[in-house]
């Protein structure tokens, strides 16, 4: 694990942001206006989906994918210029939030700055040519990180960023060796000591194909030698199961629970529901109370929360990653005020450091449970929005609910749950 990594993130929110379909302007100008909602919903960091130019060669629809960059050390010219991102980051920093960017260091786009300049950092098929070892990623080219002068341009790279910016979330990390996130994260510090490290860290199963093509493919476990902060794809699965009738809720409790044991004391989750890779979670999940719960329950999870734009309007749509796509921002139910009372709650020290444990009490309910010095936190939650009375492990007498102020009764190790999440502390 990063030995520096600060459990208080675990208190944080963290506000997803792809400019292009944020605004009908698609520009960092037409974000400043939004910073203060932004603020208010208990945002801590704002991450920004890649910023930089993209590729024209073999471009995935009319815009082409933020993935699939041309040029490291320059901005897109459709969002602005260097010097309007920069306001924009000032903006951020003059309301007490971090700000964080997209590196997408596993690949660049076929006709990239790199690519023309040092084609010798790439990887080549048999036949010499570029190409990439993820066979559906058609509009990328991979790296090649046994070129050792690659790892200087890429931390160099990162240095000048890291003037700007908090912090990185590394796209598709487990894909570059862990020992170029060791030295990058030594090398970005003496720039800025506090960076925050994110891991797009991957699936079960696309680790375990990729090394089994003999592609280097890290582990949660491995990604935490240099990142503070990995995704948790490795419980997403099983919540997905559940929503999808194809799984129990037992089984997913069950991933949850070994995280906190199979990990380092001071791991840290990228807890969502969403992301721009993910089906919104208002489409997953259409019932709106039951959408509630999942919603609290995310927060109640140990680690950082992670709210994609739109989710705090219950938007239902995905945006597209490859055209103008803007999000309707009122397509859906207004959730902010319940997201906003989730974010002051997760400021409780119980939700820094101590014992994490979640049951499944039914194939409907979730019952979690934090403790730590003679203090508790619990939080009971109706996934499929039911009434019932749930056992808990909780002591006995009359709570305060602190997402709605709603007096809640513990009476012989039981609650009454009206369907309603629920987060007690004392």
């Amino acid at each position: 694990m990063a030995q520096n990594t600060d459990k208080k993130l675990r208190n944080m929110m963290m506000y997803q942001i792809f400019v292009r379909n944020f605004s009908a302007q698609g520009t960092f100008a037409a974000v400043r206006p939004q910073l203060q909602r932004i603020k208010e919903l208990g945002t801590d960091i704002i991450w920004f989906m890649p910023i930089h130019p993209i590729g024209t060669l073999q471009r995935k629809g009319t815009l082409g994918s933020p993935y699939a960059i041309s040029d490291y050390r320059a901005v897109n010219p459709e969002f602005g210029t260097l010097d309007d991102f920069k306001e924009l980051v000032d903006d951020i920093h003059a309301r007490g939030m971090k700000c964080m960017i997209d590196v997408v260091y596993n690949h660049t786009s076929p006709d990239s700055k790199l690519s023309r300049e040092h084609p010798e950092w790439f990887y080549h098929r048999e036949d010499g040519s570029f190409g990439n070892r993820v066979g559906d990623w058609t509009d990328i080219i991979d790296l090649d990180y046994s070129a050792k002068e690659l790892w200087d341009y890429q931390i160099e790279t990162l240095c000048f960023w890291a003037e700007i910016v908090d912090g990185f979330r590394c796209d598709v990390a487990p894909l570059i060796p862990i020992e170029f996130w060791e030295r990058a994260r030594a090398e970005v510090a003496k720039v800025r000591p506090d960076c925050i490290w994110l891991s797009e860290s991957v699936e079960p199963g696309f680790i375990t194909y990729m090394r089994g093509r003999g592609i280097t493919a890290l582990s949660d476990s491995e990604i935490y030698r240099a990142f503070d902060i990995s995704y948790e794809y490795d419980c997403y699965g099983a919540m997905r199961a559940y929503i999808e009738g194809r799984g129990s809720l037992e089984t997913y409790a069950e991933a949850v629970n070994m995280q906190e044991y199979i990990y380092p004391d001071n791991y840290v989750k990228l807890r969502f529901l969403e992301n721009h890779d993910q089906t919104r979670a208002a489409f997953l999940i259409p019932d709106s109370l039951s959408l509630l719960n999942y919603t609290a329950f995310m927060f109640f999870r140990k680690g950082m929360t992670l709210v994609y734009a739109g989710q705090e309007n219950s938007v239902t749509h995905l945006p597209s990653l490859f055209d103008r796509d803007t999000v309707d921002f009122t397509s859906g139910g207004d959730i902010s005020g319940v997201i906003r009372r989730l974010a002051d709650i997760k400021k409780d020290g119980i939700f820094t450091d101590s014992t994490f444990t979640v049951r499944a009490v039914s194939d409907s309910f979730l019952s979690a449970v934090y403790k730590k010095d003679g203090r508790s936190a619990l939080g009971v939650f109706s996934l499929k929005a039911q009434s019932a009375c749930v056992r808990v492990d909780f002591p006995d007498g009359v709570y305060k609910n602190l997402i709605d102020d709603t007096e809640v009764e513990v009476f012989r190790g039981c609650v009454s749950c009206t369907g309603k999440p629920i987060i007690i502390i004392r």
